[in-house]
Protein backbone atom coordinates (compact mmCIF):
# COMPACT_ATOMS: atom_id res chain seq x y z
CA UNK A 1 0.00 0.00 0.00
CA UNK A 2 2.82 2.41 0.78
CA UNK A 3 4.41 1.68 -2.63
CA UNK A 4 1.13 2.59 -4.32
CA UNK A 5 0.98 5.79 -2.28
CA UNK A 6 4.51 6.69 -3.34
CA UNK A 7 3.68 6.14 -6.99
CA UNK A 8 0.52 8.25 -6.66
CA UNK A 9 2.05 11.04 -4.55
CA UNK A 10 2.03 13.68 -7.30
CA UNK A 11 -1.61 13.05 -8.21
CA UNK A 12 -2.61 12.90 -4.54
CA UNK A 13 -1.03 16.30 -4.05
CA UNK A 14 -2.90 17.72 -7.05
CA UNK A 15 -6.24 16.38 -5.83
CA UNK A 16 -5.57 17.62 -2.28
CA UNK A 17 -4.75 21.10 -3.58
CA UNK A 18 -8.00 21.22 -5.51
CA UNK A 19 -10.20 19.92 -2.70
CA UNK A 20 -8.61 21.89 0.14
CA UNK A 21 -8.98 24.96 -2.04
CA UNK A 22 -12.75 24.50 -1.88
CA UNK A 23 -12.89 24.73 1.92
CA UNK A 24 -10.09 27.08 2.96
CA UNK A 25 -11.36 30.55 3.79
CA UNK A 26 -9.35 33.56 4.85
CA UNK A 27 -7.86 32.76 8.23
CA UNK A 28 -9.77 29.48 8.44
CA UNK A 29 -8.31 26.17 9.56
CA UNK A 30 -10.47 23.44 8.00
CA UNK A 31 -11.15 19.95 9.24
CA UNK A 32 -10.62 17.20 6.68
CA UNK A 33 -11.78 13.64 7.34
CA UNK A 34 -10.15 10.85 5.33
CA UNK A 35 -12.41 7.78 5.49
CA UNK A 36 -10.61 4.54 4.70
CA UNK A 37 -7.24 6.25 5.06
CA UNK A 38 -5.22 3.08 4.41
CA UNK A 39 -1.48 3.68 4.50
CA UNK A 40 -2.03 7.44 4.72
CA UNK A 41 -0.89 8.66 1.32
CA UNK A 42 -3.85 10.96 0.78
CA UNK A 43 -3.94 12.00 4.43
CA UNK A 44 -0.32 13.10 4.10
CA UNK A 45 -1.16 15.04 0.94
CA UNK A 46 -4.00 16.84 2.74
CA UNK A 47 -1.75 17.60 5.71
CA UNK A 48 1.02 18.97 3.51
CA UNK A 49 -1.34 21.20 1.53
CA UNK A 50 -3.07 22.46 4.67
CA UNK A 51 0.26 23.26 6.31
CA UNK A 52 1.09 25.41 3.32
CA UNK A 53 -2.22 27.26 3.72
CA UNK A 54 -1.97 28.00 7.43
CA UNK A 55 -2.89 24.71 9.08
CA UNK A 56 -5.93 22.73 10.15
CA UNK A 57 -6.95 19.28 11.28
CA UNK A 58 -6.84 15.93 9.49
CA UNK A 59 -8.89 13.07 10.93
CA UNK A 60 -7.99 9.59 9.71
CA UNK A 61 -10.71 6.94 9.87
CA UNK A 62 -10.08 3.25 9.23
CA UNK A 63 -11.21 -0.13 10.53
CA UNK A 64 -7.64 -1.46 10.90
CA UNK A 65 -5.76 -0.10 13.92
CA UNK A 66 -2.28 -0.95 12.59
CA UNK A 67 -2.98 1.04 9.43
CA UNK A 68 -4.22 4.00 11.46
CA UNK A 69 -1.03 4.16 13.51
CA UNK A 70 1.21 4.05 10.46
CA UNK A 71 -0.92 6.47 8.45
CA UNK A 72 -1.10 8.97 11.32
CA UNK A 73 2.71 9.03 11.55
CA UNK A 74 2.92 9.63 7.81
CA UNK A 75 0.38 12.47 7.92
CA UNK A 76 1.93 14.07 11.00
CA UNK A 77 5.31 14.14 9.30
CA UNK A 78 3.80 15.88 6.28
CA UNK A 79 1.79 18.44 8.25
CA UNK A 80 4.35 19.42 10.88
CA UNK A 81 3.28 21.66 13.75
CA UNK A 82 0.55 23.40 11.75
CA UNK A 83 -1.74 20.42 11.24
CA UNK A 84 -3.34 18.42 14.03
CA UNK A 85 -3.68 14.73 13.16
CA UNK A 86 -6.31 12.58 14.85
CA UNK A 87 -7.46 9.00 14.33
CA UNK A 88 -10.79 7.23 14.69
CA UNK A 89 -11.05 3.44 14.62
CA UNK A 90 -14.35 2.81 12.84
CA UNK A 91 -15.93 0.95 9.94
CA UNK A 92 -18.07 2.93 7.50
CA UNK A 93 -20.10 -0.24 6.86
CA UNK A 94 -21.52 -0.01 10.39
CA UNK A 95 -24.96 1.58 10.69
CA UNK A 96 -23.77 3.74 13.59
CA UNK A 97 -20.72 5.00 11.73
CA UNK A 98 -19.98 8.69 12.16
CA UNK A 99 -20.82 9.05 15.82
CA UNK A 100 -17.19 9.48 16.88
CA UNK A 101 -16.10 11.47 13.85
CA UNK A 102 -16.21 15.27 13.94
CA UNK A 103 -18.19 17.27 11.40
CA UNK A 104 -15.85 18.17 8.58
CA UNK A 105 -15.38 20.86 5.98
CA UNK A 106 -14.24 18.09 3.63
CA UNK A 107 -15.01 14.39 3.83
CA UNK A 108 -12.90 12.26 1.51
CA UNK A 109 -13.52 8.57 0.75
CA UNK A 110 -11.57 6.91 -2.04
CA UNK A 111 -12.25 3.36 -3.29
CA UNK A 112 -14.28 2.70 -0.17
CA UNK A 113 -17.98 2.86 -1.03
CA UNK A 114 -17.96 0.23 -3.78
CA UNK A 115 -16.79 -2.35 -1.23
CA UNK A 116 -19.84 -1.80 1.00
CA UNK A 117 -23.14 -3.73 0.80
CA UNK A 118 -25.42 -0.67 0.78
CA UNK A 119 -23.54 1.95 -1.18
CA UNK A 120 -26.27 4.60 -1.01
CA UNK A 121 -26.59 4.04 2.72
CA UNK A 122 -22.86 4.55 3.11
CA UNK A 123 -22.95 7.74 1.04
CA UNK A 124 -25.84 8.96 3.21
CA UNK A 125 -23.71 8.40 6.33
CA UNK A 126 -20.72 10.16 4.79
CA UNK A 127 -22.87 13.10 3.74
CA UNK A 128 -24.16 13.37 7.30
CA UNK A 129 -20.60 14.08 8.46
CA UNK A 130 -20.25 17.17 6.24
CA UNK A 131 -20.51 20.50 8.05
CA UNK A 132 -22.60 23.32 6.55
CA UNK A 133 -20.66 24.84 3.68
CA UNK A 134 -18.52 21.71 3.37
CA UNK A 135 -17.98 19.09 0.69
CA UNK A 136 -18.11 15.33 0.29
CA UNK A 137 -15.65 13.93 -2.24
CA UNK A 138 -15.78 10.31 -3.44
CA UNK A 139 -12.89 8.81 -5.38
CA UNK A 140 -14.68 6.17 -7.45
CA UNK A 141 -14.51 4.94 -11.02
CA UNK A 142 -12.54 6.23 -13.97
CA UNK A 143 -10.79 4.10 -16.58
CA UNK A 144 -9.16 0.73 -16.01
CA UNK A 145 -5.41 0.76 -15.55
CA UNK A 146 -3.31 -0.56 -18.43
CA UNK A 147 0.24 -1.75 -17.77
CA UNK A 148 1.31 -4.30 -20.36
CA UNK A 149 2.19 -4.25 -24.06
CA UNK A 150 -0.40 -5.97 -26.26
CA UNK A 151 1.97 -8.90 -26.76
CA UNK A 152 4.25 -9.64 -23.82
CA UNK A 153 5.86 -12.58 -25.59
CA UNK A 154 4.50 -15.07 -23.07
CA UNK A 155 1.23 -16.84 -23.83
CA UNK A 156 -1.28 -15.34 -26.24
CA UNK A 157 -1.39 -11.63 -27.17
CA UNK A 158 -4.00 -9.48 -25.43
CA UNK A 159 -3.33 -10.70 -21.89
CA UNK A 160 -3.92 -7.28 -20.36
CA UNK A 161 -7.41 -7.01 -21.84
CA UNK A 162 -8.33 -10.50 -20.63
CA UNK A 163 -7.08 -9.67 -17.15
CA UNK A 164 -9.28 -6.57 -17.08
CA UNK A 165 -12.29 -8.57 -18.28
CA UNK A 166 -11.64 -11.19 -15.59
CA UNK A 167 -11.43 -8.47 -12.96
CA UNK A 168 -14.81 -7.08 -14.11
CA UNK A 169 -16.43 -10.52 -13.84
CA UNK A 170 -14.97 -10.95 -10.36
CA UNK A 171 -16.33 -7.57 -9.28
CA UNK A 172 -19.86 -8.42 -10.43
CA UNK A 173 -19.75 -11.72 -8.54
CA UNK A 174 -18.23 -10.05 -5.46
CA UNK A 175 -21.12 -7.59 -5.32
CA UNK A 176 -23.70 -10.34 -5.92
CA UNK A 177 -22.33 -12.58 -3.17
CA UNK A 178 -21.84 -9.81 -0.61
CA UNK A 179 -24.19 -10.25 2.35
CA UNK A 180 -26.89 -7.58 2.27
CA UNK A 181 -25.76 -6.23 -1.09
CA UNK A 182 -27.99 -3.52 -2.54
CA UNK A 183 -27.62 -2.38 -6.14
CA UNK A 184 -26.83 1.26 -6.89
CA UNK A 185 -28.43 1.70 -10.32
CA UNK A 186 -27.42 5.35 -10.69
CA UNK A 187 -24.23 7.30 -11.18
CA UNK A 188 -22.18 8.66 -8.31
CA UNK A 189 -23.29 12.29 -8.72
CA UNK A 190 -26.95 11.25 -8.59
CA UNK A 191 -26.19 9.23 -5.46
CA UNK A 192 -24.62 12.33 -3.90
CA UNK A 193 -27.62 14.47 -4.86
CA UNK A 194 -29.94 11.89 -3.28
CA UNK A 195 -28.42 12.75 0.11
CA UNK A 196 -29.46 16.39 -0.23
CA UNK A 197 -26.06 17.66 -1.27
CA UNK A 198 -26.01 20.25 -4.03
CA UNK A 199 -23.62 21.43 -6.73
CA UNK A 200 -22.74 17.85 -7.62
CA UNK A 201 -19.95 17.55 -10.15
CA UNK A 202 -16.95 15.41 -11.08
CA UNK A 203 -13.42 15.72 -12.36
CA UNK A 204 -10.93 13.15 -13.61
CA UNK A 205 -7.16 12.96 -13.79
CA UNK A 206 -4.60 10.73 -15.45
CA UNK A 207 -2.08 8.39 -13.91
CA UNK A 208 0.59 8.24 -16.60
CA UNK A 209 3.97 6.61 -16.12
CA UNK A 210 5.18 5.87 -19.65
CA UNK A 211 7.80 3.36 -20.68
CA UNK A 212 10.66 3.13 -20.06
CA UNK A 213 9.62 3.31 -16.40
CA UNK A 214 11.78 3.37 -13.29
CA UNK A 215 11.97 0.52 -10.79
CA UNK A 216 9.23 1.92 -8.56
CA UNK A 217 6.76 1.91 -11.47
CA UNK A 218 7.84 -1.55 -12.64
CA UNK A 219 7.27 -2.94 -9.13
CA UNK A 220 3.84 -1.30 -9.07
CA UNK A 221 3.09 -3.25 -12.25
CA UNK A 222 4.06 -6.41 -10.36
CA UNK A 223 1.60 -5.40 -7.62
CA UNK A 224 -1.16 -4.71 -10.17
CA UNK A 225 -0.57 -7.94 -12.06
CA UNK A 226 -0.54 -9.97 -8.85
CA UNK A 227 -3.78 -8.44 -7.60
CA UNK A 228 -5.81 -8.47 -10.81
CA UNK A 229 -4.74 -12.03 -11.65
CA UNK A 230 -5.57 -13.29 -8.15
CA UNK A 231 -9.11 -11.87 -8.06
CA UNK A 232 -9.83 -12.93 -11.65
CA UNK A 233 -7.95 -16.23 -11.62
CA UNK A 234 -10.96 -18.49 -12.11
CA UNK A 235 -11.97 -16.52 -15.20
CA UNK A 236 -8.59 -16.99 -16.90
CA UNK A 237 -7.74 -20.05 -18.97
CA UNK A 238 -4.77 -22.28 -18.27
CA UNK A 239 -2.58 -20.51 -20.83
CA UNK A 240 -3.17 -17.09 -19.25
CA UNK A 241 -2.59 -18.39 -15.73
CA UNK A 242 0.71 -19.91 -16.84
CA UNK A 243 1.73 -16.64 -18.53
CA UNK A 244 0.94 -14.65 -15.37
CA UNK A 245 2.94 -17.09 -13.25
CA UNK A 246 5.99 -16.53 -15.44
CA UNK A 247 5.55 -12.75 -15.45
CA UNK A 248 5.43 -12.72 -11.63
CA UNK A 249 8.39 -15.04 -11.09
CA UNK A 250 11.57 -13.06 -10.22
CA UNK A 251 13.66 -16.04 -11.34
CA UNK A 252 12.04 -16.24 -14.78
CA UNK A 253 13.50 -14.35 -17.73
CA UNK A 254 9.96 -13.06 -18.39
CA UNK A 255 9.70 -11.37 -14.96
CA UNK A 256 7.67 -8.25 -15.59
CA UNK A 257 9.71 -6.01 -13.25
CA UNK A 258 12.76 -6.52 -15.45
CA UNK A 259 11.02 -5.22 -18.58
CA UNK A 260 11.65 -1.69 -19.79
CA UNK A 261 8.43 -1.61 -21.84
CA UNK A 262 5.83 -1.82 -19.06
CA UNK A 263 3.98 1.33 -18.04
CA UNK A 264 1.04 2.56 -15.97
CA UNK A 265 -1.80 4.42 -17.65
CA UNK A 266 -5.23 4.99 -16.16
CA UNK A 267 -7.74 7.62 -15.13
CA UNK A 268 -9.42 8.25 -11.77
CA UNK A 269 -12.58 10.25 -11.09
CA UNK A 270 -13.59 12.31 -8.07
CA UNK A 271 -17.28 13.07 -7.48
CA UNK A 272 -18.30 16.06 -5.36
CA UNK A 273 -21.34 17.30 -3.47
CA UNK A 274 -21.77 20.46 -1.37
CA UNK A 275 -23.63 20.97 1.91
CA UNK A 276 -25.51 24.27 1.82
CA UNK A 277 -24.82 26.74 4.61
Amino acid sequence: MRRVDEANAENDRMVAERLVGLVVSDGGHPTVVDVGSGAGGMSAAFASVMAGRGGGRVVLVDAVEELLVSAAEHAAGAGGDLVRVETVLADVADEGFGGGVPAADLVWASHVVHHLPDQQGAIDRLAGMVAPGGWLALGEGGLHTRCLPWDVGVGRPGLGDRLTAARDRWFVRMREQMAGSVRLPIGWTRALAATGLTGTTSFSYLTDFPAPADERVRLSVVDWLGWVSSVGEEYLDESDRAAVQRLLDPHDEAYVANRDDVFVLGASTVHLGHRAV
